[in-house]
């Protein structure tokens, strides 16, 4: 199997979103041993605990290391979006390895099981399992949701913080590895018989490019397409199918990098500015059979102008980003 190196596995943390910081829980994860083992860290792990859902996950966009839940409440629903639950299962290993209590490994394995359980056999992950009715059932890629899982995967077959796992669960994930990057390698989008990039989200049967949010179409994706050929590029003796999916994606960000404007990203209606010295910049969604960077408000109305976009959607996303530079860079490396 394609496998990553142990000195890779540091730099995941940065390439697993390349549109949000970490999460809490992540920045538990990056503790001493010694720190789990005082007060600070004891309180930290047991609001972890009192956040899992009896599925086994976490849910996102809530600290989960400051406050324990509240009982009087019902939990939210764990996910996988946004960071949610790698965090959590990450502290968890390291505060098991640091302090060897049941308790942390229990919450762990729970967890781990629940993650594995909710690949599809084709390879791809939900954003949530037990699965959606809605969008978030289909194979995500949006905000590094899958990435991330693959990275996660990658750090639990490789590093000794796991190896209280039990060999069954060790082979369980690298079947769930081999699976995935097949599953990324058939979701890349042919376009007149050429290989391009991925959608942010692909349907969970077909693969095919599909809508998730109102204002996020069946596209191809400069924001999310960046991780996946960030990750691929750091796969050690990648198959000739992950070597063209690579130069084949490298060769599509070339192609459609915007120059002579920078995005002016501020609260009030973002847009981009001329500016004849300024580095390449990348949309966040590019038609599918045109290749012009598209936009789109709530309502789900597609415009090719980010100035048409409404004030609620044109400042509260990202729109433009320095994406491909950063595949660039990567590549230039990985060809050496």
């Amino acid at each position: 199997m394609q496998r990553i190196s142990i000195a890779i596995l540091a730099v995941f943390a940065v390439n697993a979103s390349l549109l949000f910081a970490a999460t809490p829980a992540e920045k538990v994860a990056r503790q001493p041993g010694e720190w789990f083992r005082g007060a600070e860290g004891q309180r930290a792990m047991r609001c972890i605990l009192s956040w899992q859902t009896d599925h086994g996950d976490w849910p996102k966009n809530i600290d989960t290391t400051t406050k324990p839940f509240p009982a009087d409440r019902d939990k939210p629903n764990g996910t996988f979006d946004n960071g949610a639950t790698i965090g959590e299962l990450q502290a968890l290993a390291r505060a098991f390895k640091a302090t060897s209590q049941d308790e942390y490994k229990s919450a762990f394995l729970k967890g781990f099981d629940h993650l594995l359980a909710a690949q599809y056999p084709n390879g791809g992950w939900p954003q949530y399992f037990p699965l959606s009715k809605k969008y978030h059932r289909h194979i995500t890629f949006n905000d590094g949701t899958m990435i991330n899982i693959m990275q996660f995967l990658e750090e639990v077959a490789e590093i000794p913080t796991y190896e209280f796992l039990d060999e069954q669960r060790l082979v369980r994930t690298r079947t769930a590895l081999t699976r995935g990057i097949e599953c990324i390698l058939d979701c890349q989008v042919i376009v007149d018989g050429e290989r391009t990039v991925w959608c942010a989200q692909h349907h969970a049967e077909t693969l095919a490019p599909v809508l998730a949010r109102s204002y996020e179409h069946p596209s191809l994706s400069g924001a999310e397409s960046a991780g996946i050929l960030l990750y691929l590029m750091e796969l050690n003796e990648p198959s000739p199918r992950v070597i063209q999916a690579v130069e084949s994606g490298v060769k599509w960000f070339d192609s459609v990098q915007v120059n002579g404007y920078h995005y002016q990203k501020r609260k009030e209606l973002p847009s981009l500015i001329a500016d004849n010295n300024a580095p390449s910049i990348w949309a966040r969604f590019y038609d599918i059979k045109t290749n012009r960077p598209m936009f789109s408000d709530r309502d789900g109305t597609i415009v090719y102008d980010l100035d048409l976009v409404g004030e609620e959607r044109r400042s509260g996303y990202t729109w433009y980003g320095n994406w491909g530079s950063k595949v660039a860079k990567a590549h230039a490396k990985w060809m050496k």
